[in-house]
């Protein structure tokens, strides 16, 4: 039996980013295929689009519309066609009226935390169908359950969250991108060598993930 080629696989984005569930969605896709070929490691990376959004949020049609100008017919098209995108790679986004965009700061210090454990990727996963399919917000008891649905400690998980744990690491790992360049997500590194930037096409992703196979190390 062959041995699997090891990759790993930075990803930089928001949980609020519907852009970086397509993109992830893209990015699984083609990680399925590729299944026999490659020994995966990803790691999330954290990046808040409103880093000083209030804990209770603010209506996402007034915010996008405050933020990039968009009209309602341009939000309703908008939502439409994510939607749409988002069935292909199999992810539900449930949007609605009053839906909000929220503060990540909490998620990112509690993926920050997860990732000493290996369900760093289902948390990423469960935060995001929490936001976008289950027209969740980010209360402390709200994560909590997540984490636990995960199979991460709830207990350790009330600390981070009590004490800001990781807080201050979480904000210096997101100055390091803005440092970089980086003012929007998803980013897509691999082997911390090749980044991709936005929501890639699937054979963009298929291509990159080629040239690793052919390589002669």
């Amino acid at each position: 039996m062959m041995s699997k080629t090891q990759i790993n696989i930075d990803i930089v984005s928001d949980v609020v980013c519907p852009w970086c569930v397509i993109g992830y969605g893209r990015l699984k896709t083609v990680l399925a295929n590729f299944d026999t070929k490659f020994d995966v490691n990803i790691v999330w990376h954290p990046f808040e689009l409103n880093p000083s959004m209030p804990k209770e949020g603010e209506n996402l049609r007034q915010h996008l519309s405050k933020k990039y100008g968009t009209t309602i017919e341009g939000s309703i098209r908008a939502r439409a066609m994510l939607t749409e995108e988002g069935k292909k790679v199999g992810f539900t986004f449930n949007y609605f009226d009053e839906m909000k965009m929220l503060n990540t700061h909490q998620c990112h210090q509690l993926l920050h935390w997860a990732k000493e454990s290996d369900l760093q990727n289902q948390l990423a996963e469960a935060l995001f169908e929490h936001f976008f399919g289950n027209r969740g917000t980010f209360t402390e008891p709200e994560l909590i359950h997540i984490v636990e649905k995960v199979g991460l400690n709830s207990l350790q998980a009330q600390s981070v969250l009590a004490n800001n744990s990781y807080s201050e690491e979480v904000k210096l790992i997101e100055e390091h991108w803005h440092q970089r360049g980086i003012h929007g997500v998803p980013l897509f590194i691999f082997n911390g060598e090749q980044a991709l930037s936005g929501a890639q096409e699937i054979a963009t992703f298929e291509r990159v993930l080629n040239q690793y196979l052919n390589r002669d190390y």
